[in-house]
């Protein structure tokens, strides 16, 4: 354990204590700047994000067959940064060098300095991973690492992922019931750290049916997202780890996806890629491909053309019709966009799936643009009518392109757990 000495016994004031170590951490951040071409800019996250969590070491084959997969960020030691970049991936950057406690051990920071020297211009480095799932009783310490690495490295992010909505008390750090001590835990992490990506996990399809908070915890998350003014990323089921818990069909995959889309997600993970004692995923232990990584293949590629789409754009409303599940608001008598015919309120008793449909709304300040269709039925296709405030047009995932309706109504036909994108053609 660390032998930490308290300010008191070098006799000097606290104010001047801080200051040194501001001015040392200034400079040490300086020589590194100084050293270091080209000059570095702000994070930006770029290409929506399509990553995973836990999987195989970064071999030329296990790149290769994410980069097949559309996955566009892997994980990745020091050594296995050159590979990600030979497939043109790019990286999270996982080292023990990346904790806190290192920053109050000369020896420890100093091979600290020499990682972000030696990384920082590297072209695949897109950002550092620095812990999954902290108290808030944590933030502060871990504020300490990610205001240094900004410091020194302004170009890459800090990621932290975040507790669902069902971790208790002491996981969160924080007390009370649990909405308001999930609030606060989300509260405390933005104002502590500052993040410039909010990034979670919630896994929702049990043995015995779905899970009830899967809607609300999306959109605390995205409330508070977009409080921050920054993207958040979504970590979805895509395994069974514990007999609790089953494994997701291809159209339950696609209903994670895009209902994270039409919340405004602007990034996808998947638990896990691949894992001992994890079930179902995208590939097995020895790397053969399962039937979701080839449903995850076609996803990953709609979730980056769909978001990059929405990039531009504010999510400026969700709304639910159908079923109401808890965290949901339903479509508002004066909306731009509806439904011909509407659909009726029908009952929600958790664990049964939720029906109906989801609509999206995006656009630049107040003024809706862009409607995200979403088919909250998994197990069937759905036909159903848009109508906007004058003619739409679609956008087509397998061009790219957007396609003219010529009206200001449309006809969509959505798969299971599917999505259609639509905007008024004068925007």
């Amino acid at each position: 354990m660390t032998q930490l000495i308290h300010v008191s016994e070098i006799g000097l004031p606290v104010t001047h204590f801080v200051f040194i170590a501001i001015g040392i951490a200034a400079l040490t951040c300086f020589v590194l700047s100084v050293r270091a071409e080209p000059v570095q800019k702000p994070w930006q996250i770029g290409e929506p994000i399509v990553t995973y969590w836990a999987g195989p070491p970064m071999t030329d084959a296990v790149a290769k067959q994410m980069a097949d997969g559309n996955w566009n960020l892997v994980w990745c030691t020091e050594g296995e940064l050159d590979t990600a970049h030979k497939y043109g991936l790019r990286a999270l950057l996982h080292d023990p060098l990346l904790s806190p406690a290192n920053l109050d051990q000369p020896d420890e920071k100093a091979k600290l300095n020499a990682l972000i020297q030696r990384v920082r211009n590297h072209p695949a480095l897109y950002s550092y991973y620095i812990i999954d799932e902290p108290s808030a009783s944590a933030f502060s310490e871990l504020r300490r690492l990610t205001a240094y690495l900004s410091e020194c490295d302004p170009s890459h992010n800090s990621y932290i992922n975040l507790y669902p909505i069902y971790a208790n008390n002491q996981q969160l750090g924080t007390a009370g019931e649990p909405i308001p001590a999930y609030q606060e835990h989300l509260r405390q992490f933005v104002g502590t750290l500052k993040p410039n990506l909010i990034s979670y996990d919630h896994y929702h399809f049990t043995v015995n049916g779905d899970g009830s908070q899967y809607f609300l915890n999306l959109a605390m998350i995205r409330q508070t997202a977009l409080d921050a003014r920054v993207p958040f990323l979504n970590i979805v089921q895509a395994c069974s780890w514990t007999p609790s818990m089953r494994i997701p069909t291809g159209d339950e995959l696609r209903w994670l996806v895009y209902t994270s889309l039409a919340y405004g997600a602007q990034g996808i993970s998947y638990y896990v890629y691949c894992h001992p004692n994890h079930n179902g995923a995208m590939a097995t232990a020895d790397g053969v491909p399962t039937p979701l990584y080839h449903v995850a293949k076609d996803l990953n590629r709609e979730f980056a053309l769909i978001a990059s789409q929405l990039q531009p754009l504010q999510s400026l409303g969700v709304y639910h019709v159908g079923m109401l599940p808890p965290g949901t608001s339903p479509l508002p008598n004066e909306a731009i966009f509806t439904l011909d015919p509407p659909l009726p309120v029908m009952d929600y008793t958790p664990p049964q799936p939720v029906e109906g449909l989801l609509l999206g709304y995006f656009g630049k300040v107040d003024s809706p643009s862009h409607v995200l269709v979403v088919n909250l039925d998994y197990k069937q296709n759905v036909t159903r009518t848009i109508v906007g405030p004058s003619s739409l047009e679609i956008f087509d995932t397998t061009t790219g392109k957007w396609l003219a309706v010529g009206t200001n109504r449309a006809e969509l036909h959505i798969q299971p757990g599917g999505g259609v994108l639509a905007r008024v053609a004068s925007w």
